[in-house]
């Protein structure tokens, strides 16, 4: 079989990257070794997260909030099996979604394990073997969760995120390793539920690489919840007794040990390339085991591409779908760009976290001046309304040209919120620009152009 480009790799850089080949007039393929569509974001990452997420909010806002509201209820419970399978629903109704739009757009879907034979050949081998020819490739086989030595993965009792996605039943304790975005928000997803959970982080602090200020108050927020942090911890085993897992930890006090029913690994992400045979194709990997790219996200043979968690940047499902977009286009002779500042994080705890552009850490790093500006959501009535008086927006912008430089949100919804903010600085406004804005009253946007105003002469109205 003979295409324009082959996408190996179904998750939402390679679906979306197929998706826009398409449109632009290309004989496309995806192979995918799984036999469903949407990688790891669809079925084991984002939105199977999202739904427990959502499920494990209702519960809580029904033990502590209801009450207040006037809703009364009597001999409130989780039904786990239950939430687990809403949750694989969700999957289900998304992962066919992918497989309409590749009916819709005409894309060979292949399934089996996709590997070069050389620049121009693919082999799959799924229940039967299938060589695609084609003019070119685009490597998006997204990453797989890491572990370190002393504290190996076996799915059984130390388990991922994959594992955790899935439990047989709520356990009544667990242990994470590693305070980033996944460790704490299926932490979150748990302590609501009544598990006992702690969490062993190496650093000194929670989401480490955002905005310092951001974890601070997220440990805060989740310490309420129920999360125990030990924090400058460095694991030293995690051991698997059959029916409880022991995780061990030095600190500047000395080792502690932790038993819980399971430990859960989330010390972040590996590139996934196995099984590719890369060499074949004239590539190699870096000593991170990422495939190199220039600016157009070319290899060193050029009519290989590659996207996503398997090259240099941040391992977010938008920033994979932005780069599958620009390949697309840049193989149709445009000339697209994307600034990779501008691309948001987000941790979907509740409070949620997002955030933008630089961090106050990195603006003293290079010695650029700022001005900042910063407003609480507990003085905001759609907040107060909604009984969501955690967090803050805090807005970063130049001290001499007032632009925005970082926007960093802990607060109902500011995975939602963040988004306005990534407007305004692609269109590099200034602090002053979100101030003059008119936003919905009452809202929780209002928080926002109140840091705005903080920011630009320390002005906010309601503070």
């Amino acid at each position: 079989m003979k295409y324009d480009v082959v996408v190996i790799g179904s998750g939402p850089g390679g679906y979306v990257a197929a998706i826009r080949c398409a449109q632009l007039g290309m004989k496309t393929a995806i192979v995918e070794k799984y036999s469903t569509l949407g990688g790891t974001c669809l079925n084991v990452g984002c939105i199977p997260s999202k739904a427990l997420l959502d499920s494990s909010e209702h519960f809580h806002a029904a033990q502590h909030k209801f009450e207040k509201h006037g809703i009364e209820l009597e001999n409130l419970k989780v039904n786990f099996p239950q939430m687990i399978s809403r949750k694989q629903g969700v999957v289900d109704q998304m992962t066919k979604g992918v497989d309409f739009l590749m009916k819709k757009n005409k894309i060979d879907v292949h399934t089996g394990m996709g590997s070069f034979v050389n620049k121009n050949t693919i082999l799959v081998k799924g229940e039967e073997e299938v060589t695609l020819e084609t003019d070119k490739v685009i490597i998006a086989t997204g990453s797989k969760p890491a572990s370190l030595p002393g504290m190996e993965i076996d799915k059984d009792r130390i388990i991922s995120s994959t594992e955790a996605l899935s439990l047989p039943d709520l356990p009544e304790s667990m242990v994470i390793i590693g305070g980033g975005v996944i460790g704490l928000e299926l932490g979150s997803v748990y302590a609501r539920l009544g598990t006992k959970v702690d969490v062993v982080e190496y650093m000194d602090s929670i989401i480490p690489t955002m905005d310092r200020g951001l974890g601070k108050e997220l440990n805060r927020v989740l310490k309420k919840l129920g999360l125990k942090f030990h924090l400058s911890h460095k694991v030293t085993s995690v051991t698997n007794n059959g029916k409880s897992v022991t995780v061990k930890a030095e600190g500047k006090k000395g080792e502690i040990a932790l038993e819980a029913d399971y430990c859960l690994v989330s010390v972040g992400r590996r590139p996934y390339t196995d099984g590719l045979n890369l060499e074949a194709a004239g590539l190699k990997t870096d000593d991170r085991g990422r495939i190199e790219v220039n600016d157009h996200l070319q290899t060193a043979v050029p009519n290989i591409y590659a996207i996503g968690d398997v090259v240099r940047g941040a391992m977010l499902a938008h920033k994979a779908e932005e780069e599958g977009v620009l390949v697309a286009e840049t193989m149709a002779g445009q000339k697209p760009h994307i600034d990779y500042n501008l691309i948001p994080g987000v941790v979907y705890t509740w409070p949620e976290v997002a955030s933008v552009g630089q961090t106050e850490e990195q603006l003293k790093e290079k010695s650029i001046a700022y001005k900042t500006g910063q407003f609480a959501f507990r003085a905001n009535g759609g907040a107060v309304a909604g009984m969501d008086l955690d967090g803050f927006v805090k807005i970063l912008s130049d001290e001499e040209t007032d632009e925005v430089l970082g926007v960093h949100i802990i607060g109902p919804r500011a995975a939602d919120l963040i988004a306005e903010a990534v407007v305004a600085m692609e269109f590099r406004a200034s602090a002053e620009d979100i101030a003059r804005m008119s936003h919905a009253h009452p809202t929780t946007s209002e928080v926002t152009k109140e840091a705005a105003l903080a920011a630009t002469g320390n002005r906010a109205i309601h503070m």
